[in-house]
């Protein structure tokens, strides 16, 4: 009897082991302000390698949506698998621990079940947030200049008492990559995979870049051909609420940004070949670590997501950065790569499937076989499989002017339905739908449009099942507007 009692012992102690081998390691590229244009998904000017070879190794979704526009609330969503509305910290001022203690996250999750789990430069938005919930942390650098006048300037702006006390809003020096700090987060995940090549790990590398300043090597400077860029329309749409942008984001805050009126065509020529050339940079960082995978031979057994905190305006409408419900800001890339050795593993496919930065936790807990927390999300490991099945009717999103005013949107992957709420009443103040059929842009506000009246009254349904109207909006911190 106590032969047979070890016997089993032993086998189960072997199939523990074994599963515990067949769980995958999963790395996380994750980019500031990237929006959904690189070469793999069809720009003309983006250069991208890199990302385009991920992209042909695995499911590129084309119809991915953050829950919020912002840094931080966008990343706790991620984080927790949670809506902003359920969280209800809407600003960049609320960190997540000072409000939800007892949320579970996904580096808890995957700590508790036995991964390394690591942070590299920009995870969450806030440091508080990330240091105790990883076993190895490697915390987001300042914006850093390296032209001796720049620093000269910042040197004088300060003694100045200049307020905000930023820089220019880019830089090209000659240097290597690693003496800006996204070439350094490259070389902090490298220098990891080699000490964590025999764990289990969940990784994610936090690329700063593309956000402002727009900061990199000249040599990613030089990839692009300034001239080519063409200046966006300035036109907003016709018929837009009157808050639904913010004109121009944390962009007039930068040296040498005049505070009033459009931007001139040299200046906005300049900026976008900043942004472009930003992208080029942390795509060579992707590179590099996904180099590093294959040389320790771990991606056999390692699924890789790439995607972004949300998306981003280089002078569309006339205004810059994020900050809004329009559809270049909540549309983001979103790449999965399954690992090599899983045996039905699809490459070089497209889903036009409407998913949603909420989806990753509860994908990620999937695949790895985990007993998953209560999540908002939903698993998107069907379309890993069958990318053009048939999937959910609408993606939303929020964004908050203010306490008083909740906008709250939702596509059905062709149009996008607004409401500018009273966040308390729930009165709607003012709608907007916007056809997005080819474009990421739209310049015209068909709401109350006869013609379309039909598609309104579907939108709006849509938009309900999810923002019902006799449902307060919960409010843990006090957006500005």
């Amino acid at each position: 009897m106590y032969k047979i009692i070890a016997l089993l012992l032993i086998i189960l102690s072997f199939s523990s082991i074994y599963a515990q081998k067949e769980k995958p390691n999963v790395l996380v590229f994750y980019v500031d302000d990237l929006r959904a244009e690189l070469g793999c998904y069809g720009s003309e000017t983006a250069i991208t390698p890199n990302i385009d070879k991920l992209a042909s190794e695995g499911v590129q979704f084309n119809k991915a949506y953050v829950q919020q526009a912002i840094c931080a609330p966008s990343r706790m969503s991620t984080l927790t698998g949670l809506r902003p509305e359920t969280l209800g910290i809407y600003s960049i001022f609320t960190p997540l621990r000072k409000v939800h203690k007892e949320v579970v996250s996904m580096p808890q999750l995957f700590k508790k079940n036995g991964y390394k789990t690591v942070s590299i430069g920009k995870v969450y938005h806030h440091s508080s947030d990330d240091k105790k919930e990883w076993s190895t942390y490697f915390p987001k650098e300042a914006n850093s200049y390296i032209k001796p006048e720049n620093i000269a300037l910042l040197k004088r702006l300060k003694a100045e008492g200049i307020k905000p006390f930023k820089g220019p809003a880019y830089e090209d020096a000659d240097v290597v990559d690693e003496a800006y700090k996204d070439g350094r987060v490259s070389k902090y995940a490298i220098e990891t995979l080699h000490k964590i090549k025999d764990d289990k790990f969940l990784m994610f590398v936090g690329l700063s870049k593309p956000h402002l300043p727009f900061n990199a090597p000249k040599k990613y400077w030089d990839l692009h051909d300034k001239s080519k860029f063409k200046i966006p329309s300035r036109n907003k749409p016709e018929g837009m609420y009157r808050l639904a942008l913010s004109k121009w984001g944390e962009l007039k805050g930068y040296h040498g940004i005049p505070k009033k009126g459009d931007l001139d065509d040299e200046l906005t020529r300049k900026l976008i070949h900043g942004y472009h050339a930003s992208v080029s940079f942390i795509d060579a960082q992707v590179g590099k670590v996904m180099q590093t995978l294959e040389e320790l031979d771990l991606r056999k057994n390692t699924m890789v997501i790439f995607m972004s905190d949300h998306g981003y305006k280089i002078g569309e409408y006339g205004a810059w950065c994020k900050h809004s419900n329009v559809e270049i800001d909540v549309r983001v890339p979103l790449i999965i790569s399954r690992e090599t050795n899983y045996k039905k593993r699809k490459t070089g496919k497209t889903s036009g499937a409407l998913v949603e930065n909420v989806d990753i936790f509860p994908t990620i807990v999937d695949l790895c076989g985990l007993e998953s927390p209560k999540l908002e999300g939903k698993s998107i490991v069907p379309l890993l499989n069958k990318p053009n099945k048939k999937w959910d009717e609408v993606a939303t999103s929020v964004y908050a002017r203010g306490k008083k005013i909740m906008g709250v949107t939702a596509t059905d992957g062709k149009w996008r339905y607004t409401e500018w709420r009273n966040s308390i009443t729930h009165e709607i103040l003012e709608a907007e739908l916007y056809e997005h059929k080819n474009s990421l842009l739209s310049f015209v506000n068909l709401y109350g449009n006869k013609k379309y009246e039909k598609v309104e009254q579907r939108m709006k349904i849509l938009l309900e099942t999810k923002f019902p109207r006799n449902k307060p909006f919960l409010q843990n911190d006090l957006p500005r507007k």
